[in-house]
């Protein structure tokens, strides 16, 4: 039972910043599931997870790509300085994401790679079983494919958190790394990125990922309040509440399902229709738990709505 409810913990760190001890009670439980992995008392649940990314790279099993994808990643297959990493959960799990993160920096003209053969990143590993020597590696082999780049961007939040803070923590060294947040929205800031405000009234799902771990918070906001009205609903920014991820879904839907549901409360409490959320797996919960006339919209999706 105590396994099973340290699998219950997503790490998001919202018990973190009000802990009262100071310690961070996510380090404990990384800590508890590497030493469950090296002890061979991972839940076999977990394991076959756990198999299939070192098996595929995702979690899922997918081998391969969608048609769609395929096809927008063959159109920047071309070396340039720049590489756009799309992560697992964008190319395996909601591949129209990866797509549409392709689109809109293509209407600010900009000169980007797309690997055909990308690797896994090593976030999935690391929240799964910890600092293992097989997340690690997984980490330093993807550090090697990207290391010629002078400019990483990453799509996803949870692969931004693993590059700059789990990568320097476990001595793997990638440069230049910045979010595709903060990357579009210096484009918009910078005119290269020529949006129109679609008037559309939304809120913005923070990511824990990037608001409490990057501390990026207003990057988002300013690219969704160049293209739409924001308002906030509540626990937002650092305080934000997690919506949902798409790995904990795969075992344990109950859990998912009803942070999401709880989401779309604070959202509809507010006064809200619809949600923008800049993570990948917090997009598929809360489009699965979406009440009828709510909907959830990408943010590289609000993107390509307003630009112009």
């Amino acid at each position: 039972d105590v396994i099973d409810n340290i699998y219950e913990c997503q790490m998001c760190g919202g018990c973190t910043k009000d802990c009262a001890t100071g310690w961070d009670p996510t380090v404990f439980t990384k800590d508890v599931r590497l030493n469950l992995a090296l002890n061979g008392e991972t839940p076999d649940y977990i394991n076959a997870i756990v198999d299939k990314v070192l098996e595929t790279g995702n979690a899922y099993g997918v081998t391969e790509l969608d048609k769609d994808l395929a096809a927008a990643i063959a159109a920047h297959a071309a070396a340039t300085d720049t590489v756009l990493f799309l992560g697992a959960e964008a190319r395996y799990n909601v591949p129209a994401a990866a797509v549409n993160a392709i689109k809109a920096l293509e209407k600010a003209n900009v000169k980007f790679t797309v690997l055909a053969d990308e690797p896994a990143s090593g976030a999935a590993l690391d929240w799964l079983i910890g600092a293992a020597d097989e997340t690690k590696k997984q980490m330093a082999d993807c550090a090697a494919a990207l290391n010629g780049f002078a400019t990483v961007i990453a799509f996803d939040p949870q692969d931004a958190k693993a590059f700059v803070r789990e990568y320097k923590e476990y001595g793997v060294e990638l440069n230049g790394v910045v979010t595709y947040t903060a990357f579009v929205a210096a484009l918009i800031k910078d005119g290269k990125l020529a949006v129109k405000n679609t008037g559309a009234k939304v809120v913005y799902q923070d990511p824990y990922q990037l608001a409490r771990d990057l501390e990026e918070t207003d990057d988002a906001r300013a690219i969704i309040a160049a293209c739409a009205e924001l308002n906030e609903m509540l626990l937002n920014k650092k305080d934000t509440m997690w919506a949902g991820g798409s790995i904990m879904a795969i075992y344990n839907p109950l859990v998912t399902d009803l942070v999401a549901k709880e989401r779309w409360t604070n959202a509809i409490n507010v006064g809200a229709d619809t949600i923008v959320t800049a993570s990948v797996s917090e997009y598929a919960s809360l489009k699965k738990n979406a009440p009828e006339g709510k909907k959830v919209i990408a943010i590289e999706e609000l993107i390509l709505a307003a630009a112009k």
